[in-house]
């Protein structure tokens, strides 16, 4: 006569999709793509670009697009930007080369910057604890661009590594990809004119640009160890203020129990 009362659906389904869909999932899934890049570069080494050449029948603006598009996908699978540079100005030379690479600058950036971002973010923000991590989680949140931009004119900091530091923060896509464009030029056109003229090592252009390579990096480990240093000051510092507490409230203390007898 009646009909039968329906059951409610099972939390089963629900308590999967939330276990799928948790941070430490979406981390867990980050970190797979991650290694699954890293050991396809090893197997099939990008690099050899340098050596064996672009394939004979590509050509033409649609080479160079077809590059910008590899370039970025490689740096986002940690293969080291310099090489692809100079492969870049080898193969394009300097103004098609150039393009091509701050092309791909640009999408690798915004690739690792999305990767991070949706699988990474919400699973590490909780783990900025220490003085350096919440240091520089600060400084990216707040002065985004302007971060970014020294990072990228001063290459002491990984390309990747920048990238994933920069989707756990809370800084915008545009200030991000406005700053690595825009930071990226100088270093990026040093490495795609020496490529583009590495056969002929002597020339003015050669030199310039290794040796601006080479200014560009003494002065970035010059700031990493002035950086490093100032961070150790202040630890000392702020160690040495916390064990003047402890003592002057240990004093306090002590003159409180006199007082009291």
């Amino acid at each position: 006569m009646f009909d039968p009362v329906p059951r409610p659906a099972s939390g089963l389904a629900l308590r999967c999709s939330r276990a799928l869909f948790s941070p430490w999932s979406r981390l867990s899934l980050l970190a797979v793509v991650l290694a699954c890049a890293a050991v396809t570069v090893l197997l099939y080494e990008p690099q050899r670009l340098l050596s064996a050449g672009w394939p004979p029948q590509l050509g033409g603006p649609a080479a160079v697009v077809l590059f910008g598009v590899g370039y970025g996908v490689c740096t986002a699978a940690f293969v080291p930007r310099p090489i692809l540079n100079l492969a870049a100005g080898a193969l394009f030379g300097s103004q098609a080369g150039l393009a091509a690479a701050l092309a791909g600058t640009v999408l690798g950036a915004g690739i690792a910057f999305t990767l991070g971002r949706l699988l990474g973010q919400e699973a590490l923000r909780p783990l900025l604890r220490g003085r350096w991590l919440k240091a520089a989680d600060g400084q990216l949140s707040r002065h985004g661009f302007r971060s970014m931009l020294a990072i990228r004119l001063f290459p002491g900091v990984p390309f990747a590594a920048a990238n994933y530091c920069a989707a756990v923060s809370r800084m915008g896509y545009l200030p991000f990809l406005l700053a690595t464009g825009l930071g990226s030029i100088p270093n990026t056109a040093a490495y795609v004119v020496a490529g583009s003229r590495a056969g002929s090592p002597t020339s003015p252009a050669f030199l310039i640009a290794m040796g601006f390579i080479v200014v560009t990096g003494l002065a970035a480990a010059a700031v990493a160890w002035t950086k490093r240093n100032r961070l150790r000051g202040t630890e000392v510092r702020g160690t040495e203020v916390g064990a003047t507490e402890g003592r002057s409230g240990e004093v306090c203390a002590g003159e409180g129990r006199v007082a009291g007898r």
